[in-house]
């Protein structure tokens, strides 16, 4: 068994590996200072299990036992400056990115992927890249083209008025 799946109970909790390895001593710290596991469980956030796991875990292999352990998994496709500069020309706009209206896809996502960084996406893995980015799906407004609002709201203020349905007294 692997330290990793030792430490974390087979699911991979929240957080850079630096972050867990942090979490770990600072638990292990803790539970040097006195602390209970489940207090130390309770500061920190953690199951009262993941800290006697820990402390196990330390006891029987020493400090590496608790050290970082790389992201088990393929290595992401685009790197983190590639992301930093996919997500500047979405804010730009879809039109700034050569395409006839504002309004991003998946698929167009993709294509300027593909186009900027020479890397193919599947359409359905990039909802996952754009949520990962702090993207959220956003439904766009059908209004048409000729809606003057000055008028609207004119419209409302003065006219909706005089013709709405008056409460019997």
């Amino acid at each position: 068994m692997s330290y990793t799946a030792l430490l974390e109970g087979g699911m991979r909790p929240n957080g850079s590996p630096d972050e867990l390895e942090r979490r770990r001593f600072r638990a292990l710290n803790l539970l040097q200072q006195g602390h209970t596991p489940v207090e130390v469980a309770r500061q920190l956030g953690v199951d009262r299990r993941s800290v006697r796991r820990w402390k196990s875990a330390f006891q029987q292999h020493g400090q590496q036992a608790l050290a970082a352990q790389p992201a088990a998994g393929r290595p992401p496709r685009l790197r983190p400056g590639q992301k930093h500069a996919l997500q500047r020309s979405l804010l730009r706009g879809a039109q700034a990115a050569g395409f006839e209206t504002d309004l991003w896809t998946c698929p167009r996502v993709a294509q300027l992927i593909q186009q900027r960084f020479g890397i193919r996406f599947h359409p359905d893995h990039v909802c996952r890249l754009l949520h990962a980015l702090g993207f959220t799906p956003q439904k766009p407004q059908r209004r048409a083209v000729e809606r003057d609002e000055a008028a609207i709201r004119q419209w409302v203020k003065e006219t909706w008025p005089a013709i709405k349905k008056k409460r019997r007294a």
